[in-house]
């Protein structure tokens, strides 16, 4: 029988390049039985037609319900199921399927992600801001019932490929690759005038905006670092991060006789899709062959703290535990969100990050890790509120 697929976030990159691949597949091998978006209705209802799931979901209707007309309208007659809001991404997640991606952006993802766990289905994970914001929870969740966890970051899945799962006392230590963002080699003068065009103009790779934000300030391969603690079970003084410009290497496994083991490919976020998709065997694609004399060569540089703070921040965050990498996650969205709007400086997107951070560490808030689900969107919320306030005091500096 076909593969049920849930894909939550099928608008995005991640979702795009899904159905990609799922396209060149084989037409008794997946079935899309679900699909979700934010707000993009016009292109939700594109898919839809194309791919005749059995439900789609809109997480936001849009002002006086433009998202919802549009969609209803385009799949009148269809038969296909319609949700909008909140608890209707929940039902998407929970959606009888067999495999699930998971590639809704940001910690709005969290609860539907969640839903798709319950399921104990095999779930692709792309949406990082579920283990940073939830990290001990979501894996609890995991393990209770007894969901495959395929992580389908390039960066995870590429040590998933390498790790050794049956004897972990052999690893030494996991390295998270990075390609450096758009200025890892701008000088402070440069950073003070970035613009938002260039924050978006990623050397290597595709991404939606906000992960293409995160990858400028390095915040991205901080959430990667608290992703791959949860993800893997190791403590942060065994996760290094190295700037790899080339983005050949997508990560390293390290163990204890001296061998490191990478795995490679071309830049390209069908390949980890692909495993994830086809596993535990892999699928045929048309992602460019690695041709190693085309590379020519492989460059690494340790990455820098004073010119990228946002990696002490993310590490600082997942050795204090508690409530700070939830902090730091709710903090981060809203000061990338107000760059975006062209409110924000490019240098104050970390200022904003410390500051928030500092106000709960004061409040004595990450004393207690998150028990419940409730506790993470409350502090999520708040930290929201205290990120919203920071923002505009620096907006209004000189």
């Amino acid at each position: 029988m076909a593969k049920r697929v849930t894909i939550l976030g099928s608008t995005g990159s991640i979702g795009q390049s899904t159905l990609s691949l799922l396209c060149g597949a084989e037409p008794d091998e997946y079935k899309i039985v679900c699909l979700s978006a934010n707000t993009n209705a016009k292109k939700l209802a594109r898919q839809a037609l194309e791919f005749k799931p059995e439900f789609v979901v809109l997480g936001h209707e849009g002002n006086g319900g433009a998202n919802r007309g549009i969609l209803q309208d385009a799949l009148s007659g269809s038969g296909i199921k319609i949700g909008i809001g909140r608890e209707a991404l929940v039902e998407a997640g929970a959606w009888p399927a067999d495999f699930i991606m998971a590639a809704i952006v940001g910690a709005a993802g969290l609860e539907p992600t969640l839903a798709a766990v319950s399921q104990g289905t095999t779930l692709g994970l792309a949406n990082k801001e579920c283990l940073v914001s939830a990290g001990a929870l979501f894996m609890e969740a995991v393990a209770a019932s007894g969901t495959t966890l395929l992580p389908v970051d390039s960066e995870h899945n590429a040590i998933f490929q390498v790790l050794s799962r049956k004897r972990p006392g052999d690893v030494r230590k996991l390295i998270l690759t990075a390609s450096g963002g758009p200025f890892r080699t701008f000088t402070d003068k440069q950073l003070r005038a970035v613009t938002r065009e260039q924050a978006l103009n990623h050397p290597v790779w595709d991404m939606g905006a906000k992960i293409s934000i995160d990858s400028a300030t390095l915040m991205n391969k901080g959430l990667e670092l608290i992703e791959a603690s949860y993800l893997f079970d190791r403590p942060s003084n065994e996760i290094d991060i190295i700037i790899h410009p080339q983005s050949i290497i997508h990560s390293m496994v390290e163990y204890v006789d001296g061998s490191v083991l990478a795995q490679m490919g071309s830049p390209d976020m069908r390949t980890p899709i692909a495993y994830a998709l086809a596993w535990p065997e892999r699928m045929v694609t048309d992602v460019k062959t690695l041709d190693f004399a085309e590379v020519a060569k492989l460059e690494f540089f340790a990455p820098d703290p004073q010119k990228f703070p946002a990696l002490r921040l993310a590490r600082a965050a997942l050795e204090a535990g508690g409530m700070a990498p939830t902090i730091l996650n709710a903090a981060n969205e809203i000061a990338v969100a107000q760059f975006l709007q062209g409110d924000l400086a490019f240098l104050h997107l970390t200022k904003c990050i410390e500051t928030v951070l500092e106000h709960f560490q004061r409040e004595n808030s990450f004393a207690k890790a998150p028990q419940t689900l409730e506790d993470v969107l409350e502090i999520d919320k708040r930290a929201r509120i205290k990120a919203n306030e920071v923002a505009n005091k620096l907006v209004e500096k000189p």
